[in-house]
């Protein structure tokens, strides 16, 4: 296969793959009641004093509307609470229960063994080349919509010369 074909296919099928391996590999039988994108939202809630609804739905890039469905679910699952602030009775912060916790932890474990597996094997040189890659490829998507509008802008420029 040529470079150019490759990269294609690795950019293609590399994120489905992860998002498949990784939901096998974090719904073990503990945490079989809960989904992929569940761990997802208790990795953005987080270990700590909790997070505002808002701040976790900036994370994920959704509405609190969506994320408030969820949420609701997972503190059915006693994975989170919710915790009135004692400073501001109206703020309702998001917390993990140790269930949460034990969760945030596993699918923690489950991404630093990912990065170890690429880190061990290539040379110091071959990290620098792959972290720049990645930094290339996470500016990418970044400003992705910026860039397309910005073609069409000098595509019709172009016409219109």
């Amino acid at each position: 296969m040529q470079t150019y074909e490759v990269i294609n296919d690795v950019l293609v099928n590399l994120f489905n793959e992860i998002w498949k391996k990784e939901g096998e590999a974090i719904i073990t039988q503990e945490f079989k009641d809960i989904s992929n994108n569940d761990m997802h939202i208790i990795e953005a809630v987080g270990m700590g004093a909790g997070n505002r609804m808002s701040s976790i739905a900036k994370k994920l890039d959704i509405t609190v509307g969506s994320l408030t469905t969820a949420m609701d679910s997972l503190v059915k699952k006693n994975y989170v609470m919710r915790e009135r602030s004692d400073r501001d009775r109206r703020v309702v912060n998001i917390r993990l229960t140790q269930k949460g916790e034990r969760a945030f932890l596993h699918h923690q474990e489950y991404h630093h063994k990912m990065t170890e597996a690429v880190i061990k094997s290539l040379r110091e040189d071959e990290i620098e080349v792959l972290l720049k890659t990645l930094k290339s490829l996470a500016e990418f998507f970044r400003n992705y919509e910026t860039n397309c509008r910005m073609e069409e802008f000098v595509l019709e420029k172009k016409q219109k010369l």
